[in-house]
């Protein structure tokens, strides 16, 4: 059974293109093209499902179109439309210089002086060259290089050294 917390969410499946099962996947971090992996977990009803790709080819630099193992019809292809797709931590690199944004979502935010949690990262706005943590409060953590100490991907924590009185604002 595939636990959520050993995924990361890296896009979402649209429509399907054509008729012969291919779908378009809408995603944010590309990393099914850059290691190795026979398939992506898509949550199927709330259930972490993998499909194993039989193809794929970039339509946009955001949108490709993804064909399945055993998706062979527009009608499964349409049942997938809206499923979110995710991918293997695992896969994706122990080391934090491989990491991607979109794999630190679910982290845990440490501050270095006191040791305690600051939040727990919700997502990422990596939208400008100012990244942002978001934090599940709705709180706001810049995410530059020199206010992080350090980065445990076992732990999936993240020590932060954060200006005096940044976390009041």
């Amino acid at each position: 059974m595939i636990r959520q917390e050993d995924v990361y969410r890296i896009g979402r499946i649209g429509r399907p293109h054509g008729v012969k099962g291919e779908v378009t996947f809408r995603f944010d971090d590309d990393v099914f093209d850059r290691v190795d992996s026979d398939y992506l977990v898509l949550s199927v009803d709330g259930i972490l499902v993998p499909f194993f790709i039989e193809e794929y080819r970039f339509k946009s630099g955001e949108v490709a179109l993804v064909k399945f193992c055993d998706i062979d019809s527009q009608d499964r292809a349409a049942a997938l439309t809206g499923c979110d797709v995710y991918f293997p931590r695992h896969l994706a690199g122990a080391g934090a210089d491989e990491m991607s944004w979109a794999s630190l979502v679910g982290f845990t935010l440490v501050d270095a002086v006191s040791g305690g949690s600051v939040g727990r990262i919700a997502s990422v706005d990596d939208a400008t060259s100012n990244i942002l943590f978001e934090l599940e409060d709705g709180r706001l953590v810049p995410a530059a290089a020199d206010l992080i100490d350090g980065v445990d991907a076992e732990g999936r924590t993240i020590t932060v050294r954060l200006p005096e009185g940044l976390l009041d604002l």
